[in-house]
């Protein structure tokens, strides 16, 4: 009996092809849906049930559109892009007589999901000392605090928590309880972390380790403020706007002068973005794509564009991740359930070898579904992230003074930006970074400090120009109290004994 043969073209392969992904994604998809109803189905507690529920179905979401995403194999069209349009990022301005009573319509939001283990620290990053033994947080709540106090206002400040930093916030949060302030607390979404190979959920139970687990990326905002009930309840108290920054952005100060250009543009959405420089080539930036404001991510970029995206040229500023949001729009966003967030994989490998893939998306990315969504080039100084002890050693020193919570860079080295620092392995850690230094060095006149290797530094050390110091293998550099080094490059072995 004769059968017919099919043709074997390009289409036909590449049907073939596609079909046979379809089936996959849909046997993947299916399987997944099962393990995550048996999953809900085990929890006992109505309340915490209603959560996970809620949870696990943002997560098939986001999984079911990864899988079809990765089946199609679509990508931006880099023809596309475009440096973003004037209107679609102004710069930053000064406005005259701005009514502060606008920031009883404010709340701010701190994202509080990260643990402080890169710089060698036990528990949330937000409780790490960065300034005169104030911490991350104790700073936050001094601002928040001086400016409800300044304008007779009431602005709430609300930390979005994540499974790893929640019982600990819990219990920090207790010391401000005499203090003119409203501390509103809420979990990001917990996902469950994918197998790479059977793409199935690595937790079997609810109660599953926590290693099992992941917080989906601060893209997730949305959908944890919505099922957390928080987003209606700071409308019903008359809240309009949302102010959310890293927890670990000192330069993320509540500005009336962004807030009244948000309102008198009636943007929905502003994200803040400042010029970029070397060390921020790998910084989101806003584009224009087919006509509206979009971010465009380091992840995305195709390998041969690479170059092009790290230069100043095209791309000229890049995302702090200050966002502004109108608190309306968001619910109405979600309420559409419109919100389609580019996926970001993150691959991972489990202390038992395991390789996992973790699903994330970025609260940067919501831009194109906002109306009037625009970008505000803000002063550098507005982007004063700490996320290694070289950012500490410039936030603890007198480059910069401090005041209500604020820092402000000192006026004698305005003129110069910020310099460059780089220590070593040995000053990962706090821990190992404050015994290394009897005090933190003047370094007023720096432009650029190098260390490497096992170095020291004694007290009232101070640093100017260009320093680089390294200590070989093996040796030892001890710099002794009150040393002048400007210009200077150190190496090999060094020590001062007193006699």
């Amino acid at each position: 009996m004769a059968t017919l043969e099919p043709k074997k073209d390009v289409r036909q392969r590449g049907h073939s092809a596609i079909d046979f992904k379809s089936a996959t994604t849909g046997v993947a998809a299916k399987t997944m849906r099962n393990e995550l109803n048996r999953m809900v189905s085990g929890e006992t507690d109505p309340a915490k049930k209603k959560i996970f529920e809620a949870e696990m179905q943002s997560f098939f979401l986001l999984f079911n559109r990864f899988l079809t995403e990765r089946a199609k194999g679509e990508k931006l069209d880099w023809e596309k892009i475009n440096s973003p349009k004037p209107e679609q990022v102004r710069p930053y301005a000064v406005l005259d007589n701005v009514d502060p009573s606008i920031l009883n319509k404010l709340a701010v939001l701190k994202l509080n999901g990260g643990l402080g283990t890169t710089m060698g620290c036990v528990g949330p990053k937000s409780i790490i000392e960065v300034r005169e033994g104030m911490t991350f947080l104790d700073l936050s709540v001094r601002q928040i605090e001086h400016l409800n106090e300044k304008y007779n206002v009431n602005v709430p400040f609300i930390l979005m928590n994540s499974f790893n930093t929640d019982e600990d916030t819990a219990r920090i949060i207790q010391k401000y309880q005499n203090h003119n302030i409203n501390i509103l607390t809420f979990n990001q979404s917990r996902y469950p972390r994918v197998d790479k190979e059977s793409l199935l959920p690595c937790p079997k139970e609810t109660t599953s380790d926590k290693a099992n687990w992941y917080p989906p990326g601060h893209g997730d905002i949305f959908d944890a403020l919505t099922n957390s009930g928080l987003l209606d309840k700071l409308i019903a108290a008359g809240k309009e706007y949302i102010f959310i920054s890293n927890v670990d952005n000192l330069g993320a100060v509540v500005d009336l002068n962004i807030m009244q250009t948000m309102i008198d543009a009636q943007a929905e959405y502003v994200m803040e973005v400042t010029d970029k420089t070397k060390a921020d080539v790998k910084g989101g930036t806003i584009i224009d794509y087919d006509g509206k404001a979009r971010l465009l991510e380091v992840a995305q970029v195709p390998k041969d564009h690479l170059d092009e995206f790290c230069s100043t040229r095209k791309f000229k500023i890049f995302n702090t991740n200050n966002i502004w949001c109108n608190l309306k729009a968001i619910k109405r966003v979600m309420d559409e359930d419109a919100l389609n967030l580019e996926i970001i994989v993150n691959n991972k490998v489990t202390d038992a070898g395991q390789a996992v893939i973790q699903l994330e998306t970025a609260i940067g990315a919501a831009i194109k579904h906002f109306d009037s969504a625009i970008g505000i080039n803000v002063p550098r100084s507005r982007f004063l992230p700490v996320k290694s002890c070289s950012d500490l050693l410039l936030i603890k020193s007198k480059l910069y003074n401090l005041e209500h919570g604020v820092l402000t860079m000192d006026k004698s080295r305005e003129f110069g930006g910020t310099p460059v620092v780089k220590l070593g392995d040995q000053f990962k850690k706090v821990a190992n970074f404050e015994k290394r230094f009897k005090s933190i060095p003047n370094i007023t006149e720096l432009d650029h400090l190098t260390v490497a290797g096992d170095v020291s530094f004694g007290k009232g050390v101070r640093l100017a120009g260009t320093c680089i110091i390294v200590a070989n293998e093996g040796n030892k550099i001890m710099i002794p109290d009150g040393t002048n080094l400007e210009n200077k490059l150190i190496t090999g072995n060094l020590s001062i004994i007193d006699h």
